[in-house]
């Protein structure tokens, strides 16, 4: 499948935060939240060890600092780039969050909620979806968690 050379480079942005954090000791996912000009308006890298906080996802992290920048929670029209599929506390931040766009690299088809083991993010029985664009660089945004993991076994 053939991606929008926006989010693959966006990806690679999104992946070089993945690095960050599995060099820092964390799983290493990283994500960006662009508004609708394609402006960078967040970032985030996993930092639950760091931080000592269960809720510090790359992808809540991210959100945090997109609505810090906005100066509003809401971030309908902006698109969330993460390099593995969200979480079901992930997914659910970004429905909270009107987030209008998901772009993901790896699936998660242990605890992903955007299509794999559960889809939260498009279910019609909620009152707000997002569109879901996964697989972009997908083998290149598994291979630090692949490296990781097998680090640790």
């Amino acid at each position: 499948m053939t991606h929008d050379p926006g989010d693959v480079d966006l990806m690679r942005r999104a992946i070089a935060l993945a690095l960050e954090a599995g060099a820092a000791g964390e799983v290493p996912v990283g994500a960006l939240v662009v508004d609708g000009s394609g402006t960078v308006i967040g970032s985030g890298r996993n930092r639950r060890e760091e931080t000592h906080d269960p809720s510090a996802h790359a992808e809540v992290l991210a959100m945090r600092e997109a609505a810090r920048a906005i100066g509003a929670w809401n971030l309908e029209g902006c698109t969330l780039v993460v390099t593995l599929e969200p979480c079901l506390m992930c997914a659910g931040a970004l429905l909270q969050s009107r987030i209008s766009r998901l772009v993901f690299g790896a699936w998660d088809d242990k605890a992903g909620a955007a299509g794999s083991l559960y889809d939260v993010v498009r279910d019609r029985r909620l009152p707000y979806r997002a569109e879901v664009v996964g697989g972009v660089l997908e083998d290149a945004a598994r291979a630090p968690l692949t490296a990781f993991f097998e680090a640790r076994r």
